[in-house]
């Protein structure tokens, strides 16, 4: 009777039964911290990507603040790998660095490879053992250069645990995504999207795009720049630590573009955030969708 009780209860909050064994991954990772300047760190950090064969796709400085900075990449392997999964796949084959700077030291961080390959490939991981792990034993090989601290931060959770996760009870999961338009093409989402963004409409800005054509899919970073709603508002309510998180992307699949969902994205994320604290954020979810669906429009 107890066990039918447990199994009822699994299944009722969204979860399923995870081996006690499953690795547990952080969702950031620390590299130092550094005395240059910031600037200074930047093109250090760009500097060895590049020179250990990543892509660097975009950079930018989150809220608008110079103390904050962002550099997105990726790789030819890891694109290729992660588009074989159909169901948003491609998101996978971006990752962030994330630099803070606090008085006179400069914090480097970067987003968990393996957190982020079980969050958005989640069940499809194991499929892709090889070159995923390659992937990230090689971001990290590179940052070495930069520091050698490497500790996980942000939270812990089990890699299997990730392939189902969400924040609460009845909050959306990775398979609840938020449909923003669908076009007559590919081509023409992608054109009226980068218009959108040219225009700079509703403090939108475009720091990468990625576009494999092959599999008729475009994924976009998309700043959110509003000064009433946008990262200005909420990054410093739930943490400018894992400031590797942004920017929020939008990704176009055939003629569909779609969005995670806030509840999923943002706690995904930001894994520690307490109930208080995301009900300081409450109506940062929609916010968010609103300004993503006009660029879409």
């Amino acid at each position: 009777m107890k066990k039918l009780i447990y199994v009822c209860m699994v299944y009722l909050i969204g979860f399923s039964p995870i081996n006690s064994n499953a690795q547990d991954l952080a969702p950031y990772i620390k590299v130092g911290t550094l005395t240059e300047s910031l600037p200074t760190v930047v093109d250090n950090v760009i500097q060895t990507l590049t020179a250990n064969n990543f892509e660097i796709l975009g950079e930018y400085s989150p809220e608008n603040n110079p103390d904050l900075h962002v550099i997105a990449f990726t790789r030819t392997d890891l694109k290729s790998t992660v588009s074989k999964v159909t169901d948003r796949g491609a998101m996978a084959a971006i990752f962030k660095v994330g630099l803070v700077k606090n008085g006179e030291n400069v914090t480097v961080s970067y987003l968990n490879p393996m957190y982020i390959f079980n969050a958005y490939l989640r069940k499809e991981t194991p499929n892709h053992t090889q070159v995923l792990e390659q992937v990230a034993t090689d971001v990290k090989s590179a940052l070495a250069n930069i520091g050698d601290e490497f500790v996980g931060f942000g939270g812990s959770i089990p890699a299997e645990k990730l392939w189902k996760y969400h924040y609460k009870v009845f909050m959306p999961y990775f398979s609840d995504p938020v449909t923003l338009n669908t076009y007559t093409s590919f081509d023409e989402g992608i054109k009226i999207i980068e218009a959108n963004l040219a225009k700079n409409k509703n403090a939108t800005k475009l720091i990468y795009k990625l576009v494999l054509a092959d599999k008729n899919t475009a994924v976009f970073g998309v700043a959110l720049l509003d000064k009433e709603k946008g990262e200005a508002i909420f990054l410093p309510k739930i943490g400018e630590e894992n400031i590797a998180a942004m920017p929020y992307e939008i990704i176009l699949q055939g003629k569909t573009v779609t969005m995670l969902h806030g509840k999923y994205r943002l706690a995904v994320s930001w894994p520690e955030l307490t109930m208080g604290t995301f009900m300081k954020i409450m109506s940062t979810p929609g916010d968010i969708e609103d300004m993503l669906k006009s660029i879409t429009e």
